[in-house]
């Protein structure tokens, strides 16, 4: 049994939501693969009973974001591939299923990219699962804070085609400097055409506010990883030939009958290559 820690392991508290959003009358998708992943370890978070009210507060507010996220990710991705992309990047992918169950166009070709635990470990379930992917699916090892595009190239990947990419959950965890050489790398990988989506960057007010309560209670695991990424993503990427549309979570929420209570502050950025 591979053990997830650090970043791996808030992969799996993503699979949770999911599962639990799964089981609801009114899920916003559906993905029959997370419980899977939730009980090949299930004491991964046998110390939630021990959380301050505080942490849980903060760990709602996650959970929320994860639920909105995903349903509009898997709304892009589809999009883009109604619009005749028929390549698909899942950079940082995590438990993510979607090459299993989502209902892909054929000849869609979809590459899935992360660190080696975390694919053995994805790999395992989803083969105990007998888990059948309905699009072509590759699957690679590679430290995207390092020289990772040779190893997608070699997977096959084309970067004279439009490719539909998606960084999910990733950049919060990433320095500014990570995060914009990972994005410069994205650009260069993309013809004309393709698209990116991601959340948009948390600002520093924002992580200081976080900081500040999770230094008092204990916080989240997964906010004491967050190292803050891009703070003014959509600017970014509109500097560097990328038209960006942005997407408000308050605003989906509503749309998917799902309003949060409060302002929100965070968000979605699709951008297209120009």
């Amino acid at each position: 049994m591979h053990v997830l820690t650090g970043v791996p392991k808030t992969a799996l508290g993503v699979a949770r939501i999911r599962a639990g959003e799964t089981r609801r009358p009114d899920a916003l998708f559906q993905d029959p693969y997370a419980a899977a992943f939730v009980a090949a370890m299930p004491d991964a978070y046998a110390d939630d009973v021990t959380r301050s009210d505080a942490a849980r507060e903060v760990g709602a507010r996650i959970a929320v974001q994860v639920v909105i996220r995903t349903r509009f990710y898997d709304d892009y991705l589809l999009a883009a591939t109604a619009d005749g992309i028929r390549q698909v990047v899942l950079l940082a992918s995590g438990l993510d299923t979607r090459a299993f169950r989502l209902p892909w166009p054929d000849g869609t070709r979809l590459f899935e990219v992360d660190l080696p635990e975390m694919l053995a470990f994805k790999e395992g379930v989803l083969g105990n699962a007998g888990a059948t992917p309905a699009c072509s699916r590759t699957a690679s090892v590679a430290d995207l804070t390092g020289d990772w595009p040779p190893t997608l190239t070699q997977a096959g990947f084309d970067p004279t085609q439009p490719t539909a990419w998606l960084i999910e959950g990733l950049l919060v965890y990433l320095t500014s400097d990570d995060a914009a050489r990972l994005l410069d790398a994205v650009g260069e990988l993309s013809a004309p055409g393709s698209r990116l989506s991601s959340e948009q960057g948390r600002g520093a007010k924002q992580l200081a506010e976080i900081a500040a309560v999770r230094s008092a209670t204990g916080g989240s695991e997964a906010v004491a990883l967050w190292q803050g990424g891009i703070e003014d993503l959509p600017s970014w990427l509109e500097t560097r030939n990328w038209s960006v549309e942005q997407h408000d979570l308050g605003d989906l929420a509503r749309a998917y009958g799902r309003p949060v209570t409060g302002e929100t502050s965070s968000g979605f950025v699709i951008a297209r290559r120009r």
